[in-house]
């Protein structure tokens, strides 16, 4: 029995499904987090909120990556990958934060692109130092 967990295609399977269990809690805590709602705004059509989530779905997922790579048990990528979500909300507070003269997610949902566009290359970019600090 403890080959078919060594077997990379279990392996693969396994770190597939959780990271996308928690990439939904987490984009559920994005949700709860912004004051406007994801989905509904992309189903308008709303550039700037698909923008900004895509950004937070690859950042997401890269500090998964990064998480997966450097960790052997599936319990200690899971530990970083949290950790790496908590710094990149934290990002999230810092950008809203520095940005006094407009509120992010008002613009944001008013689908000022170029904020949408800044709020996705803050969270990609961001995915990659809290990865690299994790390896």
């Amino acid at each position: 029995m403890n080959h078919f967990w060594e077997n990379h295609f279990v392996q693969t399977a396994g770190y597939y499904s959780v990271v996308i269990l928690c990439m939904i809690v987490f984009l559920t805590i994005f949700e709860i987090v912004t004051k406007y709602k994801n989905w509904e705004e992309i189903k308008k059509g709303n550039i700037a909120v698909a923008m900004a989530t895509g950004g937070k779905i690859f950042g997401i997922a890269n500090i998964f990556r990064y998480s997966i790579l450097v960790h052997d048990s599936l319990f200690m990528m899971v530990g970083w990958g949290v950790y790496g979500f908590v710094l990149l909300l934290i990002g999230y507070f810092i950008y809203e934060f520095l940005t006094p003269k407009f509120k992010i997610d008002v613009e944001i949902e008013n689908d000022n692109r170029a904020v949408g566009f800044i709020s996705m290359v803050i969270s990609i970019g961001l995915s990659f130092v809290i990865g690299a600090s994790i390896s």
